[in-house]
């Protein structure tokens, strides 16, 4: 693990990505390859009514129901000789989050979901692509976690998340903080050059690189996720220079839509990962040539012998679903799928909880909340969600 010096990336602007394609098309395109809300969830912005800049949103995470007090911190690695696919770059560079059981929290500060920079960037680009409307201050709602407390010296259950299509790392927080509250230590993923934004610790904001026909394209989505199993697995081999206490024989993972299919995926490739969640994510690829059928995972082809949990929602269901996972439920071997009823997508993100906050402030129509996340009640669904997740590594990891 090392900090690179500050560097030029070799990036077009975000606006001359977000220039190709129209909201509704690149929304449409991404739904083919990685599980996004659907096209239509682009109307909101249009549809909503935005409130003066000095009105702006604060959105608030819901509270994580743990024993534990949370620390947090954030990591810059580098993988020395991986070729960055999106930018050419000859080392790839990421950025993870750790939360973690803290010992104390006093005298330390509550860290911001997303920082002020990653904030003005995902309210250009993911509120875009998303749907989500104007008026909300990205960068002001907290975490429960405080920056740098100390851990408790306790040697704990580690689990990797894997976010969703262009998605930041910094949308699975709350999820993340509910696992850590209950004694695991948890490392959020993000994929640069995939990712609405990702900020480096010297000030880099890297924005979105990859071309907007990779969800149609069958050589680049294929690329997309054989960069994401990188990740994974260079994660992997820096969990011991965390800085916290791990143990590294229970090590799990999970993720949201295109994080879904990583974590399966990943599960089937690293014997080091010991059980996996995937959130609605596909299991196949599409076909190399036109008129072929897609191309099954070789987790869906062949079967795994570790826990893995798909869960999906009944909004989002669709036959490529029923085709790619019933595949791999064929092999009869530990895994199981569950669904959530009246929900939507994104539901499985922090969205679930933010998009009624939105309705509730008149930002956001009742159908634009339905598209996204669904009808539930985050009462509900919150922790439902937390619960399945929670519960599931419990019975795989705390053996």
């Amino acid at each position: 693990m090392e900090i690179r010096p500050d560097r030029a990336v070799r990036r077009p602007p975000a606006a001359t990505v977000m220039d190709m394609l129209t909201r509704r098309i690149f929304l449409a395109l991404i739904s083919l390859a990685v599980a996004m809300p659907t096209a239509t969830t682009t109307q909101a912005a249009s549809t909503s009514t935005s409130p003066s800049p000095s009105a702006d949103l604060r959105l608030r995470l819901p509270a994580p129901t743990g024993p534990h007090q949370l620390g947090v911190r954030t990591l810059h690695l580098i993988e020395r000789g991986r070729v960055d696919p999106w930018d050419g770059s000859p080392d790839r560079e990421l950025m993870i989050t750790v939360f973690y059981p803290a010992l104390t929290t006093r005298g330390y500060r509550p860290a911001p979901q997303m920082t002020p920079k990653a904030a003005n960037a995902f309210k250009g680009f993911d509120a875009w692509v998303h749907g989500l409307p104007a008026g909300v201050d990205w960068g002001a709602t907290l975490t429960h976690s405080y920056v740098d407390a100390p851990p408790l010296p306790v040697r704990r259950p580690v689990v990797l998340y894997s976010p969703g299509g262009v998605d930041p790392r910094t949308l699975g927080t709350g999820l993340a903080e509910e696992l850590a509250s209950h004694g695991y230590t948890v490392v959020t993923v993000d994929h640069p050059g995939e990712t609405s934004e990702v900020e480096f610790p010297d000030g880099r904001l890297r924005e979105i690189e990859m071309p907007p026909t990779t969800p149609t394209d069958p050589v680049l989505s294929r690329l997309m996720m054989t960069t994401r199993l990188a990740d994974i697995r260079f994660v992997l081999s820096q969990l011991s220079r965390l800085g916290v206490p791990i143990d590294p024989r229970r090590v799990g993972i999970y993720g949201h839509s295109a994080g879904g299919a990583t974590a399966a995926q990943a599960l089937y490739e690293n014997h080091q990962l010991k059980a996996a969640i995937n959130l609605e994510g596909y299991l196949d690829y599409l076909p190399l040539q036109p008129g072929e059928p897609n191309e099954l995972y070789p987790i869906a082809q062949h079967g795994i012998d570790r826990p893995l949990l798909l869960t999906g929602t009944d909004g989002y269901r669709d036959a490529r679903f029923d085709s790619s996972w019933s595949a791999l439920l064929a092999h009869h071997g530990p895994v199981r799928r569950t669904e959530i009823a009246d929900a939507n997508h994104s539901v499985f993100s922090d969205l679930g909880a933010m998009a009624p906050q939105l309705q509730t402030a008149g930002l956001m129509s009742a159908g634009d909340r339905a598209k996204l996340v669904g009808t539930i009640d985050p009462a509900l669904s919150v922790p439902l969600i937390r619960h399945t997740v929670r519960s599931f590594f419990d019975r795989t990891l705390k053996r």
